[in-house]
């Protein structure tokens, strides 16, 4: 018995001593509006202690001093909260509605991102905070499902290509519109990252259908920053860094180069041709970046601003390449009063680049090819100071290319609007806008006389080329909210009208007597003088019905009639219709029990949209003025007709469907949301042969018609909620593009090297596919390439016929993961970006181990045949005989990649350092781009596409896709950041 008592009293000594080493807290719950919530659960994790808070938000517990609590209440995020000897607490829990209560840009409005009920993506002000960067589409890049951003090339000056929801027309363009505070531009190059808030992808046709005619390509919804509630904000943003070319190609050294000569047939006195210069060493340099951008903010007496002022300079990873930019942006709203609301955007940059030409071969000035084709025998000058050229050709050295001429593109612009927003009763709302995008722009050549080959043959050449757009929008809108017990409606009802006109002029001149004079007018032949003047106008009629009951049944649909001056009298106006309707689910009776459940909605759309982008007045019969008549025995100038008129042309028209389910789970931990679409284009504006009594071979017509479908994944979820956070987001898109039909008429272009054409586009396959000849090995006897033919035989000299599909440009699917982790004040993200299956066409390599002139080779021709019986892939050197380096699929590669895009490192000063010097925020960080890269592709880079910005009217750049042909390669980048405010 007195063992019982015993332990009886050791156990009460022992709860007595573990109560004496806890402590009372107290507390009070609020969300994250200020209101105090009853009834949430306080519990001690990893205990069944606990308690839930009263009717005034408050709460009392005994804990240990290392306890950690847990907050849990439905309707609202999860929160734990270590005790570390605090006694009194104030938590505040987000609610799980706010993703959904959020606003977003929408077409001439905003919405509920709850209510939503068409494909909209969203790049937040973190994504643009994350990653220092000059394009805003490269924070695009992997973001947003469904969203393909590529970049001709990795020069400081490249634009980039955005295609969402893959490529929607053959020769017009394919570009999505981009719309800057309601205002429509084409440029994007003068748009500053660091003023941009928000953006909005409108994806699908019952989204874009409010753009009617502009919208079949997907808008791009660009709000910039607002001032905010509270004291005037200062921040300063500055970065620097260095960029290099990440990869090198082995070429011949100079002994190997003479070997390959002597086989071609080509010799000379050696003994003058004695350097060993690695051209690559002369031409990559280590490039360097940097942007200071200062801006203030806030809102006070009614008054919203944000002004700001920024520079940014970046010196390419290739010689002599650069660009800069100045930019000056305000933003002002003023509350007159109750009733009046007054508000302009204004944004003025100045842009300046230098470009080095690529995609060209050595002897038509491509620097990339340059440094891979020019001998390493030669040095970079001779004696009398001119650049040095090919020992057997007048191909001068790359550096001539880079340094023998003064060259530059400067342009400035200035984007804007001013509006005005009028209340006449609640919810009645009339708003008027007048937006402006103007701009000019001067390029100005000069080519060296003396130092330059071409140059001397041309006694210098000076070129003075200007640009002028100016374009202007008006809308006037009248929008009505009304809600009637559980019953909302909205209502938009407007009309829009645009003009831009174009405006440009070249001057050419030759025969310069020195370099003194390097402006046009020091040379004394015209060989070019033009001025060219276009324009294009629409007006439209736009209106949007919006309505939903209790949050949970929703319906929107969009009417848009537009007229364009590019169509003729029978098809002036066209109209786009659409609807979408959603049900959240998660609202119902019936699932309002499943507690992990936070958030399903099912979305249904159909809608169409236009594409008018086919240049000015189309329709129209056109007139040359290159006609010379004999008349009177006198040769006269004259006019010709150019093209058919044809008053039936009217708009490419896209009809969309879209599906799509979102889900929140787990006290909003996991969010998940996927799309299937089927997106049809109908009405393809094609060059389609005519009659010969015509008087024409081919004429613009309404023939074509293709098609894209597929699926669209995005993932979030935030792994770690505590000190620790780790939060995912994943995205992967797979679209399949198919031409269904072309008019009769099948599309070839992109010609390599004089080796024909090697895009093909033709009805039941995918745009842009490469065509040639099947390569089948090197015949041990001769030497020869062998190529398969139609009869399944192998042959050295197949006939055209034996061409066909070699390979796909389409990428199987495209994805973007991006991990964010932080711990107190460190911070790391790391996001990796990947294309998978789809083909490139190496057309550098064509050039390069075609082993048929004087151009040096790559390290791969090492290999190439010497003697009977030799087993290798690498045919024979012939001189001047292209046989055995046709376009086939020797030269199509695997161009599926995986990429760190970025990884950034930050630091956040504290907070108790930072109070005592009056800043808000310091935060250190640095940055890596393009840090590693998992590729079979045996370019410079995978992320490339040598013809995207074909200007050839008679070409279409959305056909010529996949191919490197001496293009600017990708560099790695490591920037330095700092980010005040206070």
């Amino acid at each position: 018995m007195w063992r019982k008592y015993l332990l009886l009293i050791s156990l009460v000594f022992v709860t007595a001593i573990a109560y004496s080493q806890q402590s009372a807290i107290r507390g009070i719950v609020k969300d994250d509006a200020g209101e105090v919530l009853p009834g949430v659960s306080v519990r001690v994790k990893g205990s069944s202690t606990g308690v839930t808070t009263d009717g005034d938000g408050q709460f009392n517990l005994q804990v240990a001093p290392d306890a950690i609590l847990v907050f849990t209440y439905v309707g609202y995020v999860s929160r734990e909260e270590a005790v570390t000897g605090r006694n009194d607490f104030e938590i505040v829990l987000e609610s799980l509605d706010q993703e959904l209560d959020e606003v977003v840009v929408v077409g001439y409005g905003t919405q509920r991102r709850g209510d939503i009920t068409g494909a909209v993506g969203l790049v937040t002000e973190e994504a643009f905070e994350s990653r220092p960067n000059t394009q805003f589409g490269s924070i695009i890049q992997g973001k947003a499902a469904g969203v393909q951003v590529s970049s001709p090339g990795g020069k400081p000056n490249a634009g980039l290509n955005i295609r969402i929801r893959g490529t929607s027309s053959i020769t017009s363009s394919s570009d999505p519109l981009y719309v800057v505070d309601g205002v429509p531009i084409a440029d994007t190059r003068s748009i500053n990252p660091a003023d941009i808030e928000s953006m909005s992808i409108l994806k699908d046709a019952s989204s874009a259908a409010i753009y009617g005619a502009q919208g079949a390509n997907g808008v791009v919804l660009i709000t910039t920053k607002k001032g905010k509630e509270g004291k005037p904000r200062v921040e300063l943003n500055a970065y620097g860094g260095f960029s290099s070319v990440w990869r090198r190609l082995d070429v011949l050294n100079a002994d190997q180069y003479r070997q390959l000569m002597t086989e071609l047939g080509r010799n000379t006195d050696w003994d003058q041709y004695t350097a060993n210069t690695n051209w690559q060493d002369e031409v990559f340099q280590n490039g360097a970046s940097q942007n200071y951008q200062l801006a203030v903010s806030g809102k006070s007496n009614k008054t919203t601003y944000y002004i700001s002022g920024g520079w940014m300079k970046q010196k390419g990873a290739v010689r002599s390449s650069e660009t800069d930019r100045y930019n000056f942006k305000v933003n002002l709203e003023q509350e007159v009063n109750n009733w009046l609301t007054l508000g302009t955007n204004v944004g003025y940059t100045r842009y300046h680049d230098v470009d080095v030409a690529d995609n060209q071969a050595v002897n038509q000035g491509g620097v990339i090819m340059g440094i891979l084709s020019t001998p390493q025998n030669i040095g970079i000058y001779n004696a009398n100071g001119t650049f040095t050229s090919n020992p057997f050709q007048d191909w001068e050295n790359p550096l001539a290319f880079t340094d023998g001429s003064d060259r530059g593109y400067r342009n400035q612009r200035v984007i804007g609007n001013a509006y005005a927003e009028v209340t006449f009763l609640p919810g009645l709302k009339f708003r008027s806008n007048f937006g402006i995008d103007a701009g000019n722009g001067v390029y100005d050549y000069f080519l060296d006389p003396i130092r330059t080959s071409y140059g001397r043959a041309r006694n210098g050449i000076g070129r003075y080329n200007t640009d002028q757009m100016s374009y202007w929008i008006a809308d006037n809108t009248l929008s009505y909210n009304k809600q009637v017990d559980k019953h909302n409606f909205g209502a938009l009802v407007g009309m829009v009208a645009q003009k831009t006109q174009w405006e440009n002029s070249e001057i050419e001149r030759t025969n310069f007597s020195g370099t003194s004079i390097v402006t046009p007018n020091g040379g004394s032949i015209i060989q070019v003088a033009n001025v060219a003047k276009r324009e294009k106008a629409n007006a439209s009629i736009i209106g949007r019905i919006n309505y939903d009951f209790e949050g949970k049944y929703l319906l929107t649909a969009n009417f848009r009639a537009d007229n364009s001056s590019n169509f003729g009298p029978s098809n002036k106006w066209g109209y786009f219709p659409s609807f979408s309707a959603g049900w959240r689910l998660s609202q119902e009776r019936f699932l309002q029990h499943v507690s992990w459940l936070d958030d399903l909605k099912l979305r249904a759309g159909w809608g169409v949209v236009g594409n008018d982008n086919v240049g000015e007045y189309a329709y129209w019969g056109r007139v040359a003025s290159d006609a010379n008549y004999p008349i009177g025995g006198e040769i006269l100038p004259g006019t010709r007709p150019s093209t058919l008129q044809n008053d039936d042309l009217k708009w490419e028209e896209t009809q969309q469907t879209n599906i799509g389910i979102d889900v929140s789970v787990f006290n909003a931990r996991l969010n998940f949301s996927v799309d299937a679409y089927l997106k049809k284009t109908n009405d393809l504006l094609l060059n389609v042969p005519v009659p010969r009594s015509t008087g024409f071979d081919v004429a613009l017509q309404n023939a074509g018609a293709l098609e894209n479908k597929g699926l669209e994944f995005q993932v979030n979820s935030r792994n770690f909620v505590n000190d620790f956070k780790w939060e995912t987001d994943f995205n992967i898109s797979f679209n399949r593009n198919k031409v269904t039909e072309l008019g009769g008429i099948n599309i070839f272009g992109a010609n390599i090297s004089g080796r024909d054409e090697v895009s093909y586009t033709t009805i039941g396959q995918p745009i842009g596919m490469f065509y040639g000849y099947v390569f089948n090995g090197v015949d041990p006897q001769t030497g020869d390439a062998l190529y398969l033919t139609n009869d399944g035989t192998s042959s050295s000299s197949p006939s055209a016929s034996d061409r066909r599909i070699i390979g796909n440009p389409n990428p199987n699917f495209i994805y973007g993961l991006t991990n964010t982790f932080s711990y107190k004040n460190i911070g790391l993200s790391i996001f990796l970006q990947g294309s998978q299956g789809n083909d490139i066409y190496n057309g550098t390599r064509v050039e390069a181990e075609g082993m048929i002139d004087a151009k040096n080779q790559t390290a791969a021709v090492l290999d190439r045949w010497t003697s009977i019986g030799q087993e290798t892939q690498i045919p024979r050197a012939v001189a001047d005989n292209i046989a055995n380096s046709r376009n086939s699929t020797r030269f199509v590669e695997n161009g599926s990649y995986l990429r760190v895009k970025s990884a950034t490192l930050s630091y956040n000063l504290p907070e108790q350092f930072l109070n005592k010097i009056k800043i808000s925020n310091v935060r250190l960080y640095v940055t890596g781009e393009n840090l590693f890269t998992i590729t079979d592709y045996k370019g410079f880079d995978p992320e490339v596409n040598a013809f995207t910005n074909v200007n050839d009217a008679t070409q279409s750049k959305n056909t010529f896709i996949g191919i490197d042909y001496g293009t600017y390669p990708q560099t790695r980048n490591i920037i330095f950041g700092l980010n005040v405010s206070f």
